[in-house]
């Protein structure tokens, strides 16, 4: 999980940390986060913030190495993240408003090496993703597509969790921590040297503090819940992190989320996310820095 920039992430306790064609309508809500405030335009040579996509007035902001058919790969991602029965309104209007109000945001560039390189005192903030990991026709190949990773982070971070802090809520004493702190077999602030035997969620990553293991831990559990992880061979990829990687380990393993995921008072979206939105038009639009 990873947020640009880093005094963002610190402002909702999470660290910048790595891992793992259609044009029309466009919605005119909803900024990314503190964003720059004045449009800067890349010289010869250097990579720019130079287009974006609104998704229920949710900008996803790219760079010029961005390729069209990712940025809006990943814009049909996140349409059918807020409006999975693909309507063209979003199923959760509190959710939906929550990350409006929090001024959530997708932020991609070509790669990591870029998103490491760049300068982002001039950069809108928001949740990072790479062009490399956001795959199209994921499922077909039998391959991940990170992007329900990062984007999901976005959801959760910027929507769930500031809708219904005690059920979604990242830090100690919510449904989802105490139900974390279970799964990790004690209430750690950072990853310990060893987990305890027995625990099913092993995150390790040092730089993570526990917000953002609860953030972690709330992507594995929904995307198992949907049947996203259950593809040839992810376990292997992720079992030294996860083990319940399927609906049926889920429920079984992980009864109280389950049902929380399962209760339609969330409308939780339950189909996997392709991309291949059939809502509303997404378009691709000059970039255009958001206010302070």
């Amino acid at each position: 999980m990873r947020t640009h920039n880093p005094d963002v992430a610190g402002s909702f306790g999470h660290y910048l940390c790595s891992r793992g064609q259609t044009t029309g309508l466009a919605f005119a809500a909803g900024l990314a986060m503190a964003a720059c405030t004045g449009t800067h335009v890349p010289t010869s040579g250097e990579i720019g913030w130079v287009k974006q996509v609104m998704v229920h007035g949710v900008p996803i902001y790219a760079t010029d190495t961005t390729p069209d058919e990712k940025l809006l790969h990943a814009a049909g991602v996140l349409a059918q993240f807020l409006d999975n029965d693909e309507d063209g309104v979003p199923d959760n209007p509190v959710v939906h408003q929550a990350i409006l109000d929090t001024r959530g945001a997708i932020v991609m560039t070509g790669t990591e090496q870029e998103a490491d390189d760049m300068d982002w005192r001039d950069s809108p903030r928001g949740q990072g993703l790479y062009a490399e990991e956001t795959q199209l026709n994921a499922r077909e190949r039998g391959v991940f597509d990170y992007a329900l990773e990062e984007i999901w982070h976005m959801v959760t971070d910027y929507g769930y969790r500031v809708a219904y802090p005690d059920v979604f809520g990242t830090e100690p004493g919510t449904t989802l921590t105490d139900a974390m702190d279970k799964a990790r077999g004690g209430r750690f602030d950072r990853p310990p040297p060893k987990y305890p035997e027995g625990a099913w969620y092993t995150y390790d990553d040092v730089s993570c503090d526990y917000g953002c293991m609860a953030s972690e831990y709330i992507y594995w559990v929904y995307t198992s819940f949907i049947g996203a992880q259950d593809l040839p061979g992810r376990l292997d990829q992720i079992g030294h992190e996860w083990r319940l990687n399927t609906p049926k380990k889920l429920k079984e393993g992980e009864p109280v989320l389950h049902r929380i995921l399962s209760d339609p008072k969330y409308k939780i979206p339950l189909a996997i996310p392709d991309g291949t939105y059939e809502g509303p038009t997404l378009v691709v639009e000059p970039y255009e820095p958001a206010d302070p």
